[in-house]
Parts: structure tokens; C-alpha cells; sequence
């Protein structure tokens, strides 16, 4: 019995050891069967012309390219994509009407550029002119021509690879009828973002087996809700990756609505997104996202052939540089000393560009815009190029006129003191009188003439870093947005050309009271913040920043044109991570 038994229970052991065996080999041909493959999207949004290191923070396209070109000698399935807002912005975008910033795209391999609301500042004209020197589609889904309803730029590309395919289609946002020039737009139709996308995946689903939204729809909450990423995602079943822009946000891995990711990499260049789309039998399996920063970048070396692309460009632009774009019978005064503290000729130009391009009911502007002057005669491109370097753009907003007496009241407070905030203006008078406090200093304000009403909205012309909330102008980042125009550069050059010779003259916009008494000088910044050690002392000025809600470090140096390691050395911020509301943050003036 008990050898009987054992033999039993031997042959129970081989049986159960056997069954073993061939289960894992069972299991080991499934595995075999399995083929893994990963689809690799590497994104950017927002660039607005922003093409080099160092201004505004960002790596630069040139290792934006070397980042990219190591991605592809790692992955055989690699696509480049942008989500809008590329070609505008700086003036090496303006100068050549975006062409500049599609030959370095070339340069990059991009593979699609979804239209942005700035891709029409230079009208729909020349986006198809655009489109067609480009090596790659510029794509939107939702617009349509106005006359026949037929797609105005490619809806959707098809890639194919050895085992899956992989749909992308363009969503543009309805906001670029206002958010750009009216003109620019004329003749088209913005179909609802949700609608069409849903029409998309039902053309898409049977013929792809990963399908991507590549859209400039944002994510902010003070868009429509059909308008917004969110919306589309939380809407539309089928997507698995919305790739997008607009808002600038910057989602570190990416956002999850339902069974889609949105992912953002923030704005001008600072840092390449890069999603991987995990594949099994051509099947969608795992998702992931992360940022390429600048910071962990830094030391990479510029792709050497797209560096010489953008110093090709930045080349040839010196011939068109010495363009004329008008002429002046006066010279036009942008000194610091005087745009800081004063009524100038060039200041009231500029604003009258201004109200002539938004036909809004006045116009404001900051003298610390104002870099350079302009001397009598000729007036060439390079010559406003130098009076605004900085590429912000003209917008209009709704302001009650108690905000707008508030908003005064910011720019005059630091008078007689030069200001950056010194408020320049067309369609409006106003007087200063130094001898009351700040915040009470500001009196007999007309608007085309008449006396301000407190309790009426008007529509304001503005560039986009005040309105923005920039130099403590916190009432205007409360306005909402009427329209969203072109640079500023590009108004004052579109302006003199209308006009051809201007005479701009000191008309009393501004009337300046005398002090009564003379201001005690105040105590120098300088002499508390540079080192005693310093060998050569360096003296610099410092204006303030009063910090908002929701402000970073980071984002207040952009305004300046300085870093945030700048900043935080200044202020001795032992973390510069963490700051609040109503701070004082000194910032260094240029």
C-alpha cells in the first residue's frame, strides 16, 4: 500500500509538474506573440517668436533641436508637434511675417503646427502662404471658409508606422475672431471645438489606432467651456492625447480628464514636452508625460544646423532692417530720463498708434516700454525695433472709470521720480499734482473731451504686460479682454506708413503741477543692496513689484527682462519658491 501510494503520488508530481511546465510555456508563446512597441510626441506651444536662449527665459530652438535629435536616434516612432502661436511675437518673427520662423521649424523637422489665434495677425492670406513654404501641415479641423464651408487649412494627418497608425487632427480656438487682428480672420468660420472633434474621431476611429488632438484651446476657466481642452476631453470619447497651447500653462505630466491627457509645456521655448505612448500588438496600452526644462538642459550643445539657420536669419534681417517704414519732420524724444517722468512727442505717437489700430476710446501705455529715441528725418524698421525691443502686444480691455482714475493713480504715485509705470496716453488729459500723497494725486481726467464718468466702461488700448497686471497695474489684469492686436512695433510701423511724415508735438496731455516744497531725497536702494567688497561699485536702480495673487518668481523676472536667481539674490529670498500677495519685490531697472 504504501509503495502503491507512493507510486501514485509520484505520478500526481510528475503530472502537476508537467502541467507546469507547459502552462509556462503556454504562457511564454503569448508573451513571444507580444510585440511592444512606443510612440514618442514631442511638443512645444506658445513659442511667439521667442527663437534664442536667454530672453524671456527659454532654452532656445537651437537645443530644443538637440533634445529632439536625441529622441529620435533612441526611438524609431518620434513626432514633433506645436501647438500654435509660433510664428509671432518678436521682431524676428515680425520682420519677415512669420517666414523666419517656419524656415527654422523646417530646419527642426517638425511634423504639424495646429493655427493659433497669432498665426492670423498677419491675415489668412498669408497663413496659406505660410502653410505652403512649409515642410509640414498647418492643420485646424474647426475652421471653415465662410462662403463654402470647405476646410481652410488640413483637418487631420494620418501617420503610419510597420504595426499602428496614429491620427492627429487640429482644433483652433473660436477666441482668435477677437484674439488677433479682426482682419486677419475675415471670411472664416470657427466651428465649435467639441462638435468638431467628435466628427473627427467618427471619420478617424475605424482608420487609426492612436488618436491625438493637437489644439490651441487652453485650459483657463475665463474661456468658454466648449472652447477649453477640458471641455473637448471630458466630451468627446476616443482621444487619447490633446496636445495644446493657448493658456501657457505648464502641466509637469500632463493632465488627466476621463480617458485622456492633456499636456502643456508652458510658453516661449522653456521646455520640450515629451509623451510615450505605449503600444502592445498596435494595441494603445500606458500613456506618460514629462517636461524637458531648461535648467537640466542648459549644457546641452545647440544643434549646430539649426543655429545656423536662426544666424542666417538674424543675418539677412539687416537688410530689411533698413527698410523705411516713415518719416519724422521732429526728433522724437524716448530718452529714459523724460519717458520716465513726462509727456513725451514719441510717447503720445505711440499711444495714438495705439487708438488708431483698435479704434478704441483711448489709448495707455508704460513709459518703461520706451527704450530708444528717434532722430529727425527717415525713419526705418531697426529704428522702432530699438524703441520696442520687447514684442508685447496691443489689446484692448473693458475699464470702469474709477479703474482708470485707480490705474492713473499707480503711474504717477513715484512723481516727479522717473517711473517705468509713467502712464503715456491718446484720447485722454490728465493732471498730476505732486504735493498730495500717491494714490490722490491724480485730477481733471477727460476722455475725447469730457469729463470721466466713474461708474461708465470704456475700452481701453493697452499692451498685453499691463494688462497683464504688470508695474503694479492690478486693476487691469482684472479687466476683462475685448481683442487681442498685433505688436506694438508692428502698430507704430502700420501707422506710419498711413500717415508717412508725422510732426508729433507735447500737447498737454499731461499737465504737471510744481512741487511746493522740495521732496527729501529718499534713502538710496543701491547703497543697502551692493556688496562693500566689490572692487568697481556698480550702481543700479531698483523699482518695485508688488506681488499678486498667483504670481511666481519666475514669471515677475520675465516681466523685468531679468532671472529669477537675480531677483531672489536682490531681495535675499531664502526661498524663492515661496512668495505672497502684497510682497514687495525689488526688481533691477535697465
Amino acid at each position: 500500500m504504501m509503495k502503491q501510494s507512493y507510486v501514485k503520488k509520484k505520478h500526481f508530481i510528475l503530472l502537476m509538474v508537467l502541467t507546469m511546465v507547459l502552462s509556462c510555456f503556454s504562457t511564454w508563446i503569448v508573451w513571444a506573440d507580444e510585440h511592444e512597441e512606443t510612440l514618442v510626441i514631442l511638443h512645444t506651444n506658445d513659442i511667439h517668436g521667442r527663437v534664442s536662449e536667454g530672453r524671456f527665459d527659454g532654452m532656445g530652438l537651437e537645443r530644443i533641436a538637440t533634445l529632439v535629435n536625441g529622441y529620435r536616434e533612441k526611438h524609431d516612432n518620434v513626432l514633433l508637434l506645436d501647438a500654435g502661436d509660433a510664428i509671432h511675437g518678436m521682431p524676428i518673427a515680425t520682420i519677415e511675417r512669420g517666414a523666419s520662423i517656419i524656415r527654422i521649424m523646417n530646419a527642426m523637422g517638425y511634423d504639424l503646427l495646429v493655427a493659433g489665434n497669432h498665426e492670423f495677425n498677419y491675415g489668412k492670406e498669408r497663413l496659406s502662404e505660410l502653410d505652403n513654404i512649409s515642410d509640414f501641415p498647418i492643420i485646424a479641423a474647426n475652421i471653415l471658409v465662410e462662403d463654402t464651408e470647405e476646410h481652410f487649412l488640413t483637418p487631420y494627418v494620418i501617420y503610419e508606422y510597420d504595426d499602428f497608425t496614429v491620427g492627429v487632427f487640429g482644433l483652433a480656438t473660436p477666441e482668435t475672431l477677437y484674439k488677433s487682428h479682426p482682419d486677419g480672420t475675415k471670411g472664416l468660420l470657427f466651428a465649435d471645438p467639441v462638435e468638431s472633434a467628435k466628427a473627427m474621431v467618427e471619420e478617424l476611429e475605424d482608420r487609426v489606432d492612436i488618436m491625438i488632438a493637437l489644439a490651441h484651446l487652453g485650459i483657463d476657466e475665463g474661456s468658454l467651456y466648449n472652447e477649453t481642452s477640458i471641455g473637448v476631453a471630458e466630451q468627446v470619447e476616443g482621444i487619447h492625447l490633446i496636445v495644446d497651447g493657448h493658456s501657457h500653462h505648464k502641466l509637469n505630466e500632463g493632465l488627466l480628464v476621463n480617458d485622456t491627457l492633456i499636456v502643456m509645456a508652458e510658453e516661449y521655448a522653456k521646455n520640450l514636452g515629451v509623451v510615450e505612448i505605449t503600444l502592445v500588438d498596435g494595441e494603445f496600452s500606458s500613456i506618460t508625460a514629462r517636461l524637458h526644462e531648461k535648467e537640466e538642459s542648459m549644457e546641452l550643445e545647440p544643434d549646430p544646423d539649426v543655429l545656423k539657420v536662426i544666424e542666417d536669419v538674424i543675418e539677412n534681417q539687416q537688410e530689411i532692417l533698413t527698410e523705411k517704414v516713415g518719416e519724422t519732420n521732429v526728433h522724437l524724444d524716448g530718452e529714459r530720463e523724460q519717458v520716465r517722468a513726462g509727456e513725451t512727442n514719441l510717447g503720445n505717437l505711440i499711444a495714438d498708434s495705439m487708438v488708431w489700430i483698435t479704434n478704441a476710446d483711448f489709448a495707455f501705455t508704460n513709459g518703461g516700454g520706451i527704450r530708444s529715441s528717434i532722430a529727425e528725418g527717415s525713419i526705418t524698421k531697426e529704428d522702432i525695433i530699438a524703441v520696442l525691443p520687447f514684442g508685447n502686444r496691443v489689446v484692448t480691455v473693458e475699464m470702469k472709470g474709477s479703474a482708470v482714475i485707480k490705474a492713473l493713480e499707480v503711474s504717477a504715485a513715484d512723481y516727479p521720480e522717473p517711473a517705468g509705470k509713467f502712464a503715456h496716453v491718446s484720447g485722454m488729459n490728465y493732471t498730476i499734482d505732486p504735493n498730495k500723497p500717491a494714490g490722490q494725486r491724480i485730477s481733471d481726467v477727460t476722455i475725447a473731451g469730457e469729463s470721466i464718468d466713474k461708474e461708465a466702461s470704456y475700452v481701453m488700448a493697452t499692451n498685453d504686460f499691463l494688462a497683464a497686471g504688470g508695474d503694479e497695474m492690478t486693476m487691469l489684469a482684472e479687466a476683462p479682454i475685448i481683442s487681442d492686436f498685433v505688436s506694438l512695433d508692428e502698430a507704430l510701423m502700420e501707422y506710419l506708413s498711413y500717415m508717412g511724415a508725422v510732426s508729433p508735438e507735447i500737447e498737454g496731455r499731461i499737465t504737471t503741477l510744481e512741487m511746493e516744497e522740495e521732496l527729501e531725497p529718499k534713502e538710496p536702494i543701491e547703497e543697502i543692496l551692493v556688496p562693500e567688497e566689490t572692487e568697481e561699485t556698480v550702481i543700479e536702480e531698483y523699482e518695485i513689484h508688488i506681488v499678486l495673487k498667483d504670481e511666481v518668481l519666475w514669471r515677475i523676472a520675465e516681466q523685468y527682462k531679468t532671472s529669477w536667481e537675480n531677483l531672489a539674490e536682490i531681495n535675499g529670498l531664502d526661498n524663492p519658491h515661496v512668495i505672497f500677495p502684497g510682497q514687495e519685490i525689488l526688481y533691477p531697472i535697465h
